[in-house]
């Protein structure tokens, strides 16, 4: 890693600890499906929800309740989506402790940053206001710019606007795909909502956002 020189950065799972705010909205949401009895009625753990975390809205709901219709998904979307901008803006999204620090020495040493998200506009736009993302990151970038397609086809097309070499970190699936098929490095966030089967391939494990200051 010692010539790496652009960093690619997951963010939920990986600087954000999004759970705090995306399980209530979720929660939200599936009563919504269970009085209008789109879904059976049960209860949800944090463990349960986590697993939709990283992927992107369409993934998320061709995962979870394939057969809703494209009016129900997109109530249940705008429910989810207004909780979670609502929390944003109330300040109660939470980075990881750590992630102001790690992001502002990374930028010291003079490393080119790039906010890698499957979100959308609005959730990407939301938390740069709140954290002031710009201020570290030379680019944000989130998969509704792209029109939702796969994490590793938006990395491909952006990544020779960034000097290499280059490293993706992230904490699940998607974003060491996104490495693999880039051929670059990859550093995975066990910390985060991705399995170790998912994250097993990576290069490098963290276990600490604030490990990657021992690293880069």
């Amino acid at each position: 890693m010692n010539n790496i020189k652009t960093i690619f950065f997951d963010y939920d799972g990986t600087l954000h600890d999004s759970m705090k705010i995306y399980m209530p909205a979720f929660i939200k949401a599936y009563e919504y499906l269970v009085l209008n009895k789109l879904a059976p009625k049960r209860t949800w753990t944090a463990s349960d929800i986590k697993v939709f975390l990283g992927q992107n809205p369409k993934e998320m709901w061709e995962s979870f309740r394939p057969k809703l219709d494209s009016d129900t998904i997109k109530t249940v979307s705008r429910i989810i989506s207004n909780s979670m901008e609502e929390d944003i803006n109330s300040s109660k999204a939470v980075l990881y402790e750590g992630s102001i620090q790690v992001l502002q020495y990374l930028k010291s040493k003079g490393y080119k940053m790039v906010y890698l998200s499957n979100s959308k506009n609005y959730y990407m736009e939301a938390h740069q206001k709140n954290f002031n993302l710009g201020k570290y990151f030379d680019k944000l970038v989130c998969s509704e710019m792209y029109g939702f397609i796969p994490k590793k086809q938006i990395l491909e097309l952006i990544k020779n606007e960034f000097p290499g070499e280059m490293v993706m970190i992230g904490d699940r699936i998607h974003d060491m795909e996104s490495g693999y098929h880039n051929n670059i490095h990859t550093i995975a966030c066990d910390y985060g909502y991705g399995s170790q089967e998912e994250l097993k391939d990576a290069e490098l494990h963290i276990q600490d956002i604030r490990d990657l200051l021992h690293i880069l």
